[in-house]
């Protein structure tokens, strides 16, 4: 045969694969399209909820900026003209997306500064704390979740799976109290060891003021790896059982693979979509920080910021915090749903 027929074979024996190539990424553009869309549509119900919700919480801002100060009729309304209050709800809403949606969130009407720049002051340490804590437990949680999977039944197992089932269903903030008690305050023959809040003492600098922050961070994390190792271990657990009865897995100890080679690539990888998924809500939530948890112990993040908002209560800065904390999780849920595909190709098809 000559060079050409050759030539021509080749290439008539490749166009199904290049077709079967491009019909793949033509399909996985329509799904990553389909999930751009969703995350525009939730972005713009965030930001509908948001002036909603926050507009039926009780209580006159105005009234409580100026709560103990005489003020008299004409200043309140001075105020209520200043932030705008004093528009029609159609107006206040046009408003308030036409800012959102150009990284103007408003005055803040505690603290009398843009609600941009005091998110921006707070995300190092909400960062900081949540975001070690996020590490920490996913990685225990990844492990322990399916080396309990694997020997399930073992004693391993059970005493693993109700210490997670125990940790999981105790409040955050009951259990930072209860180690601010034992281990700041001091309980019986325990002395008190670690800062009972904040971030640093304010007299550190250099190394020391690392090893400060990191005394004051060993609480916090604590409360937040106790709590959220468990539903990783529990949602990984639950996630190999279920691949662990299917026939992929004798087909690959058949051919003679270890039992450890097994679980590592075969098992593994077809059981982390929903723990994937997870991992990236609980990315989500670093930078919405833990409410509870850092009003316990004090800690200057977002979630103190938010509390402290709630109280007065703050709208603009309210409503910032909420858009930031659900656009948070938007995006890494919109980034789970992009890595789906490289995971398992079956998904988007």
């Amino acid at each position: 045969m000559s060079t050409t027929g050759t030539t021509r074979t080749t290439a008539v024996a490749r166009a199904p694969e290049a077709r079967a190539a491009s019909g793949n990424v033509r399909g996985y553009l329509l799904y990553v399209a389909g999930k751009l869309g969703g995350a525009a549509i939730s972005l713009l119900a965030v930001l509908v909820t948001s002036f909603a919700l926050f507009r039926i919480i009780p209580g006159d801002p105005v009234k409580a900026m100026t709560h103990g100060m005489p003020t008299s009729a004409e200043q309140m309304a001075t105020l209520r003209r200043q932030f705008g209050l004093d528009k029609p709800m159609w107006q206040q809403f046009t408003d308030y997306c036409a800012g959102a949606l150009t990284g103007d969130l408003g005055m803040s009407y505690q603290f009398h500064a843009p609600v941009g720049d005091l998110i921006v002051q707070k995300v190092p340490a909400t960062l900081l704390l949540t975001g070690v804590a996020v590490v920490i437990y996913s990685a225990i949680g990844l492990w322990l979740g399916t080396r309990s999977a694997w020997r399930h039944g073992s004693l391993g197992d059970r005493l693993n799976t109700g210490v997670a089932l125990t940790l999981w269903s105790v409040p955050g903030f009951w259990l930072g109290l209860l180690l601010i008690i034992t281990f700041s305050v001091g309980a019986g023959p325990v002395p008190g060891m670690f800062p009972t809040g904040g971030m640093e003492s304010g007299d550190e600098t250099g190394f020391a003021y690392v090893l400060d922050v990191a005394h004051h961070m060993v609480l916090p994390v604590l409360t937040l790896v106790a709590v959220g190792y468990a539903q990783t271990l529990l949602v990984m657990r639950s996630s190999l059982l279920d691949e662990m009865g299917s026939d992929y897995l004798t087909t690959a100890r058949a051919k003679g693979l270890r039992d450890d080679a097994v679980r590592r690539r075969h098992a593994v990888p077809n059981a982390l979509l929903p723990t994937v998924t997870m991992v990236f809500i609980n990315l989500g939530h670093v930078a919405a920080g833990s409410i509870l948890v850092e009003t316990v112990f004090s800690w200057p993040g977002l979630g103190g910021l938010f509390y402290q908002a709630l109280s007065v209560p703050d709208l603009p800065l309210v409503q910032g915090l909420f858009v930031v904390f659900a656009g948070a999780m938007i995006l890494m849920n919109l980034l789970a749903d992009l890595l789906y595909p490289l995971l398992d190709p079956r998904v988007g098809r």
